[in-house]
């Protein structure tokens, strides 16, 4: 019996390392984006976690046996075993992080101060390794929880509550502008593997943990790929595909005398900014503008949807029934284009004009980007003489 449990382990955990080892692999190369890499590094620590868990089971089965270093080999795999946990739980959070695109992770230092339970764990399991506080292997081979040993979950959930948190948080955070679909699955992410979890510490013999591990990272590598498709890589924001389908989506549900407004938005001079400082500052020029109009949009009493229409041209859409809102985000555009400006130092003078046309939703939404597109182009025509 002891052998087909672990040829059964044994082969749950190869599948799920090789389900994981094929994302990570398709993966490489698609996305240079910070919360890419920071996907990977997950997958990476999810890797070690299922071969440190296999080896482990293998080697306490007596299907692998190491002599005299058995017992020595137990406890560095279950050190590694617990060490990436926690590393894996991190990664997931910067990742999450990343994807509501929050001004946490936009900061080093509390990157940093997150990362220090990391470290606090690290520093633990090597105390461990000489005490037996969290566990130990005894001169009989047989594995114990030793009197702190809750740390080692506790060390490596408290990523996971605190993802689970704020994504809630942020999903009822109505000037929330990112899409929302993406941010439910987010807050659900993290349920299925902490349940998992919690079942394998209570019944240490139930070989769930890697599993559905594997099977979550599955899901949440669809989403990044339904992300490449519909977002801008440069800028994070929607392309002209989400930009249709919020238009239409719209037209389907709206009431009677509901209105839907848009600006179109283009930087001003921009070819000359490409061919004076070269494409690298032209890619900062349209990060700042992206950076200005999410922060803009944060009023709006109904979510926006922000887009990079092509090139140097955005896209804004929004309902509301008030044209001071459509004044005042242009206003609030200007502002905060020229504070981001002097925070990043870009070596020229960025500014953008702004066109805007409303609908009820009788028109196509290319007459409405059309009407929005004369008004910008007088804009830029009046900001010339």
């Amino acid at each position: 019996m002891i052998s087909e449990y672990a040829v059964l382990y044994l082969e749950i955990n190869l599948f799920s390392l090789a389900l994981i080892g094929v994302i990570l692999y398709k993966t490489h190369g698609l996305s240079k984006m910070v919360a890419q890499r920071n996907f990977a590094m997950s997958i990476i620590s999810e890797m070690v976690f299922f071969a440190s868990d296999t080896i482990y089971v293998l080697i306490n089965t007596s299907f692998l046996q190491l002599g005299v270093f058995d017992n020595t080999a137990k406890l560095i795999c279950k050190t590694v075993y617990f060490f990436s946990t926690s590393m894996m739980c991190f990664f997931w959070f910067i990742y999450f992080e990343h994807l509501k695109d929050t001004a946490f992770v936009r900061e080093k230092k509390t990157v940093r101060i997150t990362s220090s339970v990391l470290f606090l764990l690290g520093i633990l399991l090597v105390i461990n390794l000489f005490t037996g506080l969290l566990f130990y292997v005894d001169t009989d081979g047989i594995y114990h929880r030793g009197p702190l040993f809750i740390l080692t979950y506790l060390l490596s959930y408290i990523y996971v509550l605190i993802t689970f948190i704020r994504t809630l948080w942020k999903l009822f955070d109505k000037s929330y502008t990112g899409n929302r679909h993406t941010l439910i699955l987010l807050a659900l992410f993290p349920v299925a593997p902490a349940v998992a979890g919690i079942l394998q510490f209570i019944y240490p013999r139930l070989p769930v943990a890697c599993g559905v591990l594997s099977l979550t990272t599955l899901v949440l590598y669809l989403n990044w790929i339904d992300q490449l498709i519909s977002l801008d890589p440069l800028t994070g924001l929607n392309n002209r595909k989400q930009l249709d389908h919020f238009y239409d989506l719209w037209r389907k549900n709206r009431s009677e005398g509901d209105r839907i407004n848009v600006l179109m938005i283009d930087a001003n001079k921009f070819k000359s900014i490409n061919d004076t400082y070269g494409h690298i500052q032209g890619d900062n020029a349209l990060k700042n503008i992206s950076e200005a109009l999410k922060l803009s949009c944060h009023f709006l009493p109904k979510r926006a949807n922000i887009a990079r229409y092509g090139g140097d041209e955005f896209a804004v859409m929004f309902e509301s029934d008030d044209p001071k809102d459509v004044t005042l985000l242009k206003e609030y555009i200007n502002q905060n284009l020229k504070v981001i400006n002097k925070r990043t130092g870009i070596p020229f003078e960025l500014t953008v004009s702004i066109g805007t046309s409303f609908s009820d939703g009788s028109v196509t939404l290319k007459e409405l980007i059309g009407m929005a597109d004369e008004d910008m182009y007088e804009e830029k025509k009046a900001s010339r003489t």
